[in-house]
């Protein structure tokens, strides 16, 4: 039982850390990184097994495999289960949770600092760039060893295993290989995603607000367009990292028009 003493002396204590902490949370930068953190989760698990089929697809460049994606989809559920799906999802989530919430919170930082009120498209294309360009860096040995989870050529026992054995292996040429196209696919991706989101946005706002159905619609557009543009560079990506030995992006590109001609 504590004493009256001893409730007055601990009481201000708790009363000083909550203002602080309040603060920190209310700040619009932290905000964009909580928020991105939490949708990265819930995407990432969410889509974990198309992740993993689409890399599946891509590393069938080196293998011969002419494997479409409904068949993929049976081939891991066969031979994996249908847990084999979400093979990865841990170096996904360690991917993804503080990337998307470190691009989010650049991306508020830039729009807040050096935007305008009116955004305009060559604007958006550079703030998203830079943003995507910032946490690609950051994230990249997450990447790395999320592409070879998901191959099924790679065995780790855990995230912590992975990269140590990666940095043993290959130095950080390894952790970091496939920087290049994974630049070429994330930073033009982001630039061109945010410009036609923003202006499908501003298109189909017409001055009332606009329901979250409209702007998934939005998202929806501007992300299949733009990933029919930088499929290429994802393609490269995903075989630089699981084969860094051939990784000359001239030959991974060379190999990929090889095959599809």
């Amino acid at each position: 039982m504590t004493t009256k003493h001893e409730s007055n002396v601990s009481q201000p204590n708790i009363k000083s850390n909550q203002p602080w902490l309040k603060n920190i949370y209310a700040t619009p930068v932290v905000k964009s990184f909580i928020a991105g953190t939490l949708s990265g989760t819930c995407s990432t698990v969410l889509f974990q097994p198309f992740d993993l089929v689409k890399t599946r697809l891509q590393k069938s460049v080196n293998i011969g495999s002419k494997l479409g994606m409904i068949a993929e989809f049976k081939n891991v559920i066969k031979n994996e289960n249908v847990s084999g799906l979400w093979n990865g999802l841990i170096p996904s989530l360690w991917r993804c949770v503080p990337g998307i919430g470190l691009y989010f919170a650049s991306l508020h930082w830039m729009k807040s600092t050096l935007g305008n009120t009116q955004t305009h498209p060559v604007e958006s294309f550079l703030f998203g760039a830079s943003a995507r360009t910032i946490a690609g860096i950051v994230v990249l040995p997450f990447t790395v060893i999320k592409t070879r989870y998901e191959s099924g050529d790679f065995k780790y026992n855990g995230i912590i295993h992975a990269i140590k054995f990666t940095y043993a292996k290959e130095g950080l040429q390894g952790l970091y290989s496939g920087l290049a196209p994974t630049l070429l696919r994330d930073v033009p991706f982001s630039g061109i995603y945010l410009m036609f989101y923003t202006q499908l946005k501003a298109l189909s706002s017409n001055n009332v607000d606009t329901s979250s159905l409209i702007n998934f619609t939005n998202g929806i557009i501007a992300g299949t367009f733009t990933s029919f543009i930088t499929q290429p560079a994802d393609v490269i990506k995903t075989n630089m990292q699981l084969y860094p030995l051939k990784s000359v992006v001239f030959l991974a590109f060379g190999e990929a028009l090889s095959l599809d001609l």
